[in-house]
């Protein structure tokens, strides 16, 4: 038995315990605005970077293959990822310890810049990485004259 009580809840624990799972939660009792349901939205990451010769998403999506995960075109140069995970069928035989997976649908859309060319449009997902290219407009250098000075 703990000589120090519990101020943080009803459940009593060994403060000095570094392993000690029972961790105080400040935000516990506060109403959320993340559903269950809508939780796998927080958690699918996805990075934009901008190369020379075009606009490259990689969304990280374990677990989850090509037939789970939609990529679609939306009003003219908006790039949306859209999927879901599936939740694991319970078995009543089963005792869960710990659900920390997330599940539900998620949805990111991205609005690119006018110089790319949405008809050429690429995705791949390999090893639950999703890598969406998008090439930019080849920028037309303006043709440069030299002219000679007399004199």
């Amino acid at each position: 038995m703990s000589m120090i009580p519990s101020f943080f809840g009803g459940q009593r624990s060994n403060i000095f315990d570094p392993f000690s799972l029972n961790v105080w939660d400040p935000f516990k009792d506060f109403p959320t605005q993340i559903s269950k349901e809508n939780s796998a939205f927080v958690n699918t990451r996805i990075d934009w970077k901008e190369t020379p010769e075009a606009h490259v998403l990689k969304a990280d999506l374990p677990g989850l293959n090509k037939e789970e995960v939609k990529v679609e075109v939306e009003d003219d140069r908006v790039v949306r990822i859209s999927g879901e995970r599936k939740i694991e069928k319970e078995d009543k035989n089963d005792t869960w310890h710990r659900v920390e997976r997330s599940s539900g649908k998620f949805v990111r859309s991205f609005r690119l810049p006018e110089n790319v060319k949405m008809d050429q449009i690429k995705a791949a997902m390999e090893n639950g990485v999703l890598t969406v290219t998008v090439p930019k407009v080849e920028v037309k250098k303006p043709d440069v004259k030299a002219i000679e000075i007399s004199g």
